[in-house]
This record gives structure tokens, C-alpha cells and sequence, in this order.
């Protein structure tokens, strides 16, 4: 959990650095989120599909990032705005790095409205899997 800190921009978000994605994790991910797609779930199906073997949701990915951002807001924060572009798979055993960076601060209410660019790179390997922006208040520190 984020001490109640006041935002700038340029401030590194993260890194929140996420145990690899296991088989079973996209097991149960599909249960939580109903989607049972076996591009998820079974290799053959996947190669088959042309994919080199199973592949991790996007949404399971994007939901790193919305931890990141939440846990930077602070539990009295509020995300209120979170898009991402899919840009690379993620798969079995790969290691997700979720940061960001703080484009913009204004005082709302006595809010601080943080606009900030988020992504989630496969650790050693160079790509990000998403990118994004999102848009969370935090409390203005004492």
C-alpha cells in the first residue's frame, strides 16, 4: 500500500513486479473472467491456432497494470479512467513488469487527479505486452 504522497509529473510509477504467469493462473483466470477461449489453456489448441503454444489473457495483464494503479492511489484513491493497447502475448513463465509515469497533476476538491502513462514490459524480453493511460485522485498529503 502507497503512503499518501503528492504527485509531480514525471514520477516513476511501480515497479510492481508480478510472480511468472503459470499454467494454472490461466486456468483459473478463465473461471474468474468467463472467458474460456482454449488459445488460454490447451498447447495444441494453440499451436494449432498458430500461436506457438497457450498465451496469457490480455485482460489478466491489464488487471497487473489496474494493481499498480490502485495501490499507487492508495486505498482512499479512486481509478477513474484506464485504457491499454495489447501489444505483445505473454505466456507461461513470463515475468510482468508494470510501471508508469505521471503526465499530469491537478487539484480537484482537494483531490489530487493524476494522469499518468502505464505499460507492462515481459521482463527479458524487451517489449512491453501493454501500454496505456489512466487517470486516478489520490488525498493531497497533510
Amino acid at each position: 500500500m502507497a503512503d499518501i504522497r503528492r504527485f509531480e509529473v514525471g514520477d516513476a510509477l511501480g515497479p510492481l513486479v508480478k510472480p511468472p504467469v503459470t499454467k494454472t493462473q490461466l486456468v483459473m483466470y478463465s473461471g474468474a473472467s468467463g472467458d474460456f477461449n482454449p488459445i488460454h489453456t490447451v498447447d495444441e489448441f494453440a499451436k494449432e491456432a498458430g500461436l506457438g503454444g497457450v498465451i496469457a489473457h490480455g485482460m489478466l495483464t491489464m488487471a497487473f497494470v489496474g494493481q499498480l494503479l490502485k495501490d499507487t492511489a492508495g486505498p482512499n484513491g479512486t481509478l477513474k479512467k484506464f485504457g491499454v493497447r495489447f501489444v505483445e502475448m505473454v505466456r507461461p513463465g513470463d515475468v510482468i513488469v508494470c510501471e508508469g509515469r505521471v503526465t499530469g497533476v491537478e487539484i480537484q476538491d482537494d483531490q489530487q487527479v493524476v494522469t499518468c502513462e502505464v505499460w507492462a514490459a515481459i521482463d527479458g524480453k524487451g517489449k512491453n505486452a501493454v501500454t496505456g493511460q489512466a487517470v486516478f485522485t489520490a488525498p493531497l498529503p497533510a
